[in-house]
Protein backbone atom coordinates (compact mmCIF):
# COMPACT_ATOMS: atom_id res chain seq x y z
CA UNK A 1 0.00 0.00 0.00
CA UNK A 2 1.44 3.04 -1.08
CA UNK A 3 2.03 6.32 1.50
CA UNK A 4 -0.84 8.64 -0.41
CA UNK A 5 -3.22 5.44 0.44
CA UNK A 6 -2.44 5.23 3.64
CA UNK A 7 -2.42 8.74 4.32
CA UNK A 8 -5.74 9.04 2.34
CA UNK A 9 -7.29 6.00 4.45
CA UNK A 10 -6.33 7.55 8.21
CA UNK A 11 -7.98 11.26 6.39
CA UNK A 12 -10.98 9.39 6.00
CA UNK A 13 -10.70 7.00 9.23
CA UNK A 14 -10.20 10.71 10.93
CA UNK A 15 -13.23 12.31 9.08
CA UNK A 16 -15.37 9.40 10.16
CA UNK A 17 -14.47 9.28 13.91
CA UNK A 18 -14.77 13.25 14.31
CA UNK A 19 -18.88 12.48 12.68
CA UNK A 20 -19.30 9.99 15.14
CA UNK A 21 -18.26 11.95 17.95
CA UNK A 22 -20.21 14.76 16.92
CA UNK A 23 -23.12 12.56 16.68
CA UNK A 24 -22.66 11.33 20.01
CA UNK A 25 -22.83 15.14 21.25
CA UNK A 26 -25.17 15.99 19.11
CA UNK A 27 -27.38 13.49 20.44
CA UNK A 28 -27.11 14.11 24.10
CA UNK A 29 -27.47 18.00 23.30
CA UNK A 30 -30.64 17.29 21.20
CA UNK A 31 -32.50 14.78 23.79
CA UNK A 32 -31.14 16.54 26.74
CA UNK A 33 -32.06 13.63 29.17
CA UNK A 34 -32.12 15.49 32.11
CA UNK A 35 -35.01 17.79 30.26
CA UNK A 36 -36.60 14.35 30.50
CA UNK A 37 -35.95 13.16 33.65
CA UNK A 38 -36.90 16.40 35.34
CA UNK A 39 -40.75 16.91 33.26
CA UNK A 40 -41.41 12.78 34.45
CA UNK A 41 -40.09 13.64 38.16
CA UNK A 42 -42.30 16.74 38.56
CA UNK A 43 -45.64 15.27 36.59
CA UNK A 44 -45.14 12.12 39.30
CA UNK A 45 -44.31 14.97 42.00
CA UNK A 46 -48.25 16.78 41.27
CA UNK A 47 -49.57 13.56 41.71
CA UNK A 48 -48.17 12.87 45.28
CA UNK A 49 -45.42 10.52 43.80
CA UNK A 50 -41.41 10.18 43.79
CA UNK A 51 -39.75 8.66 40.64
CA UNK A 52 -36.54 7.45 41.26
CA UNK A 53 -33.91 5.91 38.45
CA UNK A 54 -30.54 3.49 38.97
CA UNK A 55 -28.70 5.48 37.03
CA UNK A 56 -28.99 8.78 34.54
CA UNK A 57 -31.44 7.94 31.08
CA UNK A 58 -28.92 7.45 27.83
CA UNK A 59 -30.12 8.97 24.88
CA UNK A 60 -30.21 7.63 21.21
CA UNK A 61 -31.04 8.33 17.82
CA UNK A 62 -31.32 4.98 15.82
CA UNK A 63 -33.18 3.19 14.80
CA UNK A 64 -35.50 6.01 16.85
CA UNK A 65 -34.98 9.02 18.83
CA UNK A 66 -35.14 7.37 22.33
CA UNK A 67 -34.72 7.53 25.94
CA UNK A 68 -33.39 4.36 27.64
CA UNK A 69 -34.41 4.05 31.73
CA UNK A 70 -33.04 1.55 33.89
CA UNK A 71 -34.42 0.62 37.34
CA UNK A 72 -37.26 2.52 37.40
CA UNK A 73 -38.79 2.41 40.81
CA UNK A 74 -42.13 4.36 41.44
CA UNK A 75 -43.70 4.97 44.94
CA UNK A 76 -45.89 7.39 46.70
CA UNK A 77 -44.50 10.18 48.34
CA UNK A 78 -43.36 9.35 51.97
CA UNK A 79 -44.14 5.95 51.61
CA UNK A 80 -41.15 2.90 51.64
CA UNK A 81 -43.72 0.67 49.31
CA UNK A 82 -42.90 0.61 46.18
CA UNK A 83 -46.12 1.12 43.59
CA UNK A 84 -43.97 0.10 40.36
CA UNK A 85 -40.76 -1.38 39.85
CA UNK A 86 -39.17 -2.11 36.28
CA UNK A 87 -36.20 -3.34 34.88
CA UNK A 88 -36.02 -1.39 32.54
CA UNK A 89 -38.40 1.37 30.07
CA UNK A 90 -37.67 3.44 27.59
CA UNK A 91 -38.94 6.66 26.19
CA UNK A 92 -39.75 7.11 22.00
CA UNK A 93 -39.85 10.83 21.29
CA UNK A 94 -41.26 12.45 18.06
CA UNK A 95 -38.35 13.87 15.95
CA UNK A 96 -40.07 17.44 15.99
CA UNK A 97 -39.51 17.39 20.09
CA UNK A 98 -35.66 15.84 19.14
CA UNK A 99 -35.38 19.12 17.48
CA UNK A 100 -36.47 21.73 20.05
CA UNK A 101 -40.61 21.68 19.95
CA UNK A 102 -42.36 20.87 22.65
CA UNK A 103 -41.82 18.08 24.78
CA UNK A 104 -43.59 15.04 24.08
CA UNK A 105 -43.74 11.13 24.66
CA UNK A 106 -44.90 9.50 21.96
CA UNK A 107 -44.26 5.43 23.10
CA UNK A 108 -43.25 4.50 26.51
CA UNK A 109 -41.93 0.73 27.01
CA UNK A 110 -41.32 -0.78 30.14
CA UNK A 111 -40.14 -4.13 30.65
CA UNK A 112 -40.58 -6.62 33.90
CA UNK A 113 -42.75 -3.92 35.70
CA UNK A 114 -43.62 -5.25 39.02
CA UNK A 115 -46.99 -3.77 40.56
CA UNK A 116 -48.07 -3.75 43.79
CA UNK A 117 -51.82 -3.44 44.68
CA UNK A 118 -51.60 -2.67 48.04
CA UNK A 119 -49.34 -0.08 47.57
CA UNK A 120 -51.58 1.20 44.88
CA UNK A 121 -54.50 1.04 46.83
CA UNK A 122 -53.00 3.01 49.91
CA UNK A 123 -51.59 5.68 47.56
CA UNK A 124 -55.14 6.12 45.56
CA UNK A 125 -56.61 6.10 49.49
CA UNK A 126 -54.61 8.82 50.37
CA UNK A 127 -55.49 10.94 47.30
CA UNK A 128 -57.51 14.17 47.71
CA UNK A 129 -61.09 14.14 46.72
CA UNK A 130 -62.36 16.33 43.68
CA UNK A 131 -64.46 18.94 45.22
CA UNK A 132 -68.26 18.53 44.35
CA UNK A 133 -69.96 20.25 41.20
CA UNK A 134 -66.13 20.92 39.55
CA UNK A 135 -65.89 18.68 36.78
CA UNK A 136 -62.40 16.72 35.85
CA UNK A 137 -59.57 18.15 33.27
CA UNK A 138 -59.76 15.47 31.18
CA UNK A 139 -56.14 15.63 29.09
CA UNK A 140 -55.43 14.63 25.51
CA UNK A 141 -52.96 11.49 26.07
CA UNK A 142 -50.57 11.53 23.17
CA UNK A 143 -48.28 8.65 24.55
CA UNK A 144 -49.15 4.88 23.54
CA UNK A 145 -48.03 2.41 25.89
CA UNK A 146 -46.37 -1.22 25.46
CA UNK A 147 -45.35 -3.41 28.94
CA UNK A 148 -43.88 -7.01 28.64
CA UNK A 149 -42.97 -9.31 31.18
CA UNK A 150 -45.00 -7.63 34.33
CA UNK A 151 -46.54 -8.82 36.88
CA UNK A 152 -49.16 -8.03 39.61
CA UNK A 153 -48.52 -8.37 43.43
CA UNK A 154 -50.45 -8.05 46.63
CA UNK A 155 -47.45 -8.49 49.20
CA UNK A 156 -45.60 -10.99 48.25
CA UNK A 157 -48.18 -13.17 46.68
CA UNK A 158 -48.28 -12.94 43.03
CA UNK A 159 -51.90 -12.41 41.92
CA UNK A 160 -50.97 -11.45 37.42
CA UNK A 161 -47.89 -12.84 36.05
CA UNK A 162 -46.51 -12.74 31.99
CA UNK A 163 -48.48 -9.14 32.11
CA UNK A 164 -48.13 -7.53 28.49
CA UNK A 165 -50.39 -4.46 27.76
CA UNK A 166 -50.43 -2.22 24.54
CA UNK A 167 -52.07 0.80 24.47
CA UNK A 168 -52.66 3.37 21.65
CA UNK A 169 -53.28 7.22 22.68
CA UNK A 170 -56.29 9.12 23.58
CA UNK A 171 -56.82 11.50 20.86
CA UNK A 172 -60.29 12.71 20.89
CA UNK A 173 -61.99 11.38 17.15
CA UNK A 174 -59.30 8.68 16.77
CA UNK A 175 -59.70 4.89 17.30
CA UNK A 176 -58.15 3.88 20.60
CA UNK A 177 -57.17 0.25 21.00
CA UNK A 178 -55.75 -1.73 23.98
CA UNK A 179 -55.10 -5.17 24.55
CA UNK A 180 -53.63 -7.06 27.81
CA UNK A 181 -53.02 -10.57 28.47
CA UNK A 182 -51.61 -12.14 31.51
CA UNK A 183 -51.92 -15.58 33.52
CA UNK A 184 -53.53 -16.71 37.11
CA UNK A 185 -51.26 -17.56 39.91
CA UNK A 186 -52.82 -21.11 38.65
CA UNK A 187 -51.41 -20.34 35.15
CA UNK A 188 -55.11 -20.27 33.17
CA UNK A 189 -54.07 -17.36 30.82
CA UNK A 190 -56.43 -14.43 30.57
CA UNK A 191 -56.87 -11.83 27.29
CA UNK A 192 -58.88 -8.62 26.66
CA UNK A 193 -58.99 -6.60 23.64
CA UNK A 194 -60.77 -3.28 23.93
CA UNK A 195 -61.73 -0.66 20.88
CA UNK A 196 -63.04 2.37 21.22
CA UNK A 197 -63.66 5.82 20.00
CA UNK A 198 -63.31 9.07 22.66
CA UNK A 199 -64.28 12.07 21.96
CA UNK A 200 -63.17 14.89 24.63
CA UNK A 201 -65.55 17.56 24.58
CA UNK A 202 -64.43 20.14 27.79
CA UNK A 203 -64.41 18.44 30.86
CA UNK A 204 -66.63 15.02 29.35
CA UNK A 205 -65.23 12.01 27.85
CA UNK A 206 -67.69 10.18 25.43
CA UNK A 207 -66.50 6.70 24.53
CA UNK A 208 -68.07 5.40 21.19
CA UNK A 209 -68.19 2.47 19.13
CA UNK A 210 -67.08 -0.04 22.25
CA UNK A 211 -65.87 -2.75 21.62
CA UNK A 212 -64.81 -5.65 24.39
CA UNK A 213 -64.14 -9.50 23.94
CA UNK A 214 -62.41 -11.02 27.41
CA UNK A 215 -61.26 -14.92 27.75
CA UNK A 216 -60.33 -16.71 30.49
CA UNK A 217 -58.72 -19.99 29.12
CA UNK A 218 -60.77 -21.73 26.37
CA UNK A 219 -63.69 -21.89 28.77
CA UNK A 220 -65.06 -18.30 29.08
CA UNK A 221 -65.75 -15.66 26.52
CA UNK A 222 -67.62 -12.34 27.22
CA UNK A 223 -67.83 -10.22 23.98
CA UNK A 224 -69.99 -6.79 24.34
CA UNK A 225 -70.38 -3.66 22.47
CA UNK A 226 -71.95 -0.17 23.43
CA UNK A 227 -71.22 3.31 24.63
CA UNK A 228 -69.73 4.90 27.99
CA UNK A 229 -69.64 8.53 29.19
CA UNK A 230 -67.89 10.11 31.99
CA UNK A 231 -67.76 13.81 33.08
CA UNK A 232 -66.06 13.00 36.85
CA UNK A 233 -66.13 11.32 40.13
CA UNK A 234 -69.71 9.08 40.05
CA UNK A 235 -71.03 11.16 37.07
CA UNK A 236 -70.62 8.02 34.70
CA UNK A 237 -73.08 6.09 32.38
CA UNK A 238 -72.47 3.01 30.18
CA UNK A 239 -74.95 0.85 28.37
CA UNK A 240 -73.44 -2.80 26.94
CA UNK A 241 -74.81 -5.55 25.91
CA UNK A 242 -73.64 -9.06 24.45
CA UNK A 243 -72.34 -12.39 24.70
CA UNK A 244 -70.99 -14.75 27.73
CA UNK A 245 -69.76 -18.16 26.21
CA UNK A 246 -69.01 -20.79 28.61
CA UNK A 247 -68.06 -24.34 26.69
CA UNK A 248 -69.34 -26.47 30.01
CA UNK A 249 -72.51 -24.13 30.88
CA UNK A 250 -73.81 -22.96 27.59
CA UNK A 251 -74.32 -19.28 25.84
CA UNK A 252 -75.73 -16.53 28.18
CA UNK A 253 -77.25 -12.99 26.73
CA UNK A 254 -75.55 -10.27 29.05
CA UNK A 255 -76.19 -6.80 29.63
CA UNK A 256 -74.75 -3.43 31.98
CA UNK A 257 -76.17 -0.13 32.59
CA UNK A 258 -74.03 1.96 34.81
CA UNK A 259 -76.28 4.98 35.68
CA UNK A 260 -74.71 8.27 37.30
CA UNK A 261 -75.18 9.34 40.72
CA UNK A 262 -77.70 11.99 42.02
CA UNK A 263 -78.59 13.18 45.51
CA UNK A 264 -80.59 10.29 46.28
CA UNK A 265 -79.17 7.05 44.62
CA UNK A 266 -75.26 6.11 44.11
CA UNK A 267 -73.35 5.02 40.81
CA UNK A 268 -75.18 2.19 40.02
CA UNK A 269 -74.97 -0.73 37.93
CA UNK A 270 -77.65 -3.29 36.60
CA UNK A 271 -76.49 -6.10 35.57
CA UNK A 272 -78.88 -8.93 33.92
CA UNK A 273 -77.27 -12.44 32.66
CA UNK A 274 -79.98 -14.83 31.03
CA UNK A 275 -79.18 -18.26 29.69
CA UNK A 276 -79.44 -21.79 30.57
CA UNK A 277 -81.12 -22.55 33.71
CA UNK A 278 -78.92 -19.78 35.09
CA UNK A 279 -80.96 -15.77 35.47
CA UNK A 280 -79.51 -13.21 37.39
CA UNK A 281 -81.26 -9.34 37.83
CA UNK A 282 -78.83 -7.43 39.75
CA UNK A 283 -78.52 -3.42 41.29
CA UNK A 284 -74.82 -2.79 42.30
CA UNK A 285 -73.36 0.22 43.61
CA UNK A 286 -69.42 -0.19 41.95
CA UNK A 287 -67.74 1.81 44.69
CA UNK A 288 -69.40 0.10 47.62
CA UNK A 289 -68.46 -3.29 46.16
CA UNK A 290 -65.16 -2.42 45.74
CA UNK A 291 -64.81 -1.31 49.05
CA UNK A 292 -66.31 -4.41 50.64
CA UNK A 293 -63.81 -6.35 48.38
CA UNK A 294 -60.98 -4.51 49.50
CA UNK A 295 -61.99 -4.91 52.95
CA UNK A 296 -61.92 -8.77 52.75
CA UNK A 297 -58.53 -9.25 53.19
CA UNK A 298 -58.36 -6.49 56.49
CA UNK A 299 -57.41 -8.41 59.12
CA UNK A 300 -58.65 -5.41 61.25
CA UNK A 301 -62.07 -5.69 59.24
CA UNK A 302 -65.06 -8.12 59.01
CA UNK A 303 -63.99 -10.99 57.48
CA UNK A 304 -67.26 -11.81 56.12
CA UNK A 305 -69.93 -9.92 54.97
CA UNK A 306 -72.94 -9.56 53.19
CA UNK A 307 -71.79 -7.30 49.77
CA UNK A 308 -74.08 -4.66 48.61
CA UNK A 309 -76.39 -4.30 46.21
CA UNK A 310 -80.29 -5.97 45.73
CA UNK A 311 -81.81 -8.29 43.24
CA UNK A 312 -81.67 -12.20 42.56
CA UNK A 313 -79.90 -14.81 41.01
CA UNK A 314 -80.49 -18.80 40.30
CA UNK A 315 -77.59 -20.21 39.15
CA UNK A 316 -78.26 -23.80 38.81
CA UNK A 317 -74.52 -24.43 37.13
CA UNK A 318 -71.87 -21.67 37.07
CA UNK A 319 -67.73 -22.01 36.77
CA UNK A 320 -65.14 -19.67 36.16
CA UNK A 321 -62.01 -20.72 37.00
CA UNK A 322 -61.04 -23.49 39.56
CA UNK A 323 -64.35 -22.11 40.89
CA UNK A 324 -68.19 -24.43 40.59
CA UNK A 325 -70.93 -23.00 41.48
CA UNK A 326 -74.50 -25.53 41.95
CA UNK A 327 -77.87 -24.26 43.04
CA UNK A 328 -76.99 -21.29 44.13
CA UNK A 329 -80.01 -18.71 45.03
CA UNK A 330 -79.06 -15.27 45.64
CA UNK A 331 -82.15 -12.54 46.95
CA UNK A 332 -81.34 -9.37 48.06
CA UNK A 333 -82.25 -5.56 48.97
CA UNK A 334 -85.98 -4.81 49.86
CA UNK A 335 -87.50 -5.10 47.01
CA UNK A 336 -87.18 -8.66 46.68
CA UNK A 337 -90.66 -10.81 46.41
CA UNK A 338 -90.86 -13.30 49.49
CA UNK A 339 -90.14 -17.19 49.05
CA UNK A 340 -93.10 -19.15 49.55
CA UNK A 341 -92.07 -20.24 52.54
CA UNK A 342 -91.72 -16.86 54.06
CA UNK A 343 -95.70 -16.49 53.24
CA UNK A 344 -96.65 -19.49 54.49
CA UNK A 345 -94.82 -19.12 57.87
CA UNK A 346 -96.82 -15.51 59.30
CA UNK A 347 -100.31 -17.94 58.08
CA UNK A 348 -98.97 -20.49 60.31
CA UNK A 349 -98.25 -18.78 63.68
CA UNK A 350 -102.28 -17.50 63.52
CA UNK A 351 -103.69 -18.68 66.68
CA UNK A 352 -106.85 -21.38 65.82
CA UNK A 353 -108.68 -24.41 66.78
CA UNK A 354 -108.62 -27.62 64.67
CA UNK A 355 -111.71 -28.95 63.45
Amino acid sequence: MSRRLRLTLLTLGGFALTLLLAAVIAVYILLQPERFTRMLQSQARSAGLELNLASPASPTLFPRPALDLDGITLNAAGASAPILLAAHGQLVLPWHTVLGGPTVISQLHIESPRVDLDALQDWLAALPRQPEGVPPNIPRIDTGVSISRGSVVRGNQVLLGNVSLEAGSLVSGQPFPLSLSAATAAGTPLRLRLSATPRIEGNALQLDNITLRFSQGGATTLALTGNAHWHGAADAAASLAGKLDQANAGQYDVSLLLTPADQSNPLLLALKLDGPANHADLRLPPLALAHWWSQLGNPQGPQLSVPPGSGHAEMAKFQTGGISIEGLTIRAGEDVPATAATVAAPAAAKPGKQP
